[in-house]
């Protein structure tokens, strides 16, 4: 499986409503917010907690519910989208170094994990060709981890996107940090502007600014991310 970046495809019309809980697998999600405070902010605190590969089996329903709320659309998509986050995540749960955070109010509010890059073997098997030459050393010496997954509400996503506090934000930097990662990479496809724009709010860049990059043309492209950003 190509270790692509996965994000919900929610519409980007703040207008539109939250879709319902996926039916059959509802995860329980926090007390509604006035319109004063549906931005991300500092006292909403959402709290950052790791999960081992074991809690990330037990709650593959409540995980997957949870992108399908996210995602948008209407319940029609909801198992098509579900089923196609679990494929991705179960892939990505068998790579060494995975890692899986959450953030809770009182209830699940999001997820991200990826995974530490290093050394060879089909777990790298997407970024062949898709380093520059100056990532090589860090990639050779463990100092890269691969954000493979955020996935947040909506409002985290539009609202926000540059503050310290923003939650997408805070999750990425707590997997670089927790794995003292000197760079986050992930692949995006070009051609998906929404998650490019995306990606690019909460900080990450393109790493073709390599004077010697020796990148193949193709459908995917590198996004790297500094850590503390």
């Amino acid at each position: 499986m190509i270790a692509q970046v996965f994000l919900p495809t929610a519409p980007t019309n703040p207008n539109v409503p939250a879709p319902r809980s996926a039916p059959g697998g509802p995860c329980r999600r926090a007390p509604g917010r006035t319109s004063r405070e549906r931005g991300s902010s500092p006292r909403e605190g959402e709290r950052l907690r790791a999960l081992t590969r074991r809690q990330v089996e037990d709650r593959l329903e409540e995980l997957g519910a949870l992108y399908a709320e996210t995602s948008g659309g209407g319940p029609w998509a909801w198992n098509q989208e579900r089923a196609a986050f679990l494929r991705h995540l179960a892939a990505d749960a068998r790579r060494p170094g995975f890692a899986l955070l959450i953030s809770e109010t009182t209830g699940l509010t999001g997820c991200a994990y990826g995974f530490s890059a290093g050394g060879a073997g089909s777990w790298w098997e997407g970024f062949d060709g898709h380093l520059p030459r100056g990532l090589l050393p860090r990639e050779a010496a463990g100092e890269l981890f691969v954000v493979s997954g955020i996935v947040v509400p909506s409002r985290v996503r539009l609202e926000h996107q540059d503050r310290p506090w923003n939650l997408a934000r805070r999750m990425q930097r707590r997997l670089l940090a927790d794995h003292r990662a000197t760079l986050g990479v992930t692949l995006v496809d070009p051609r998906d502007d929404t998650a490019v724009e995306t990606l690019r709010s909460w900080g990450w860049r393109s790493a073709g600014d390599d004077p010697h990059p020796a990148l193949p043309p193709g459908p995917l492209r590198l996004l790297v991310l500094a850590p503390g950003t």
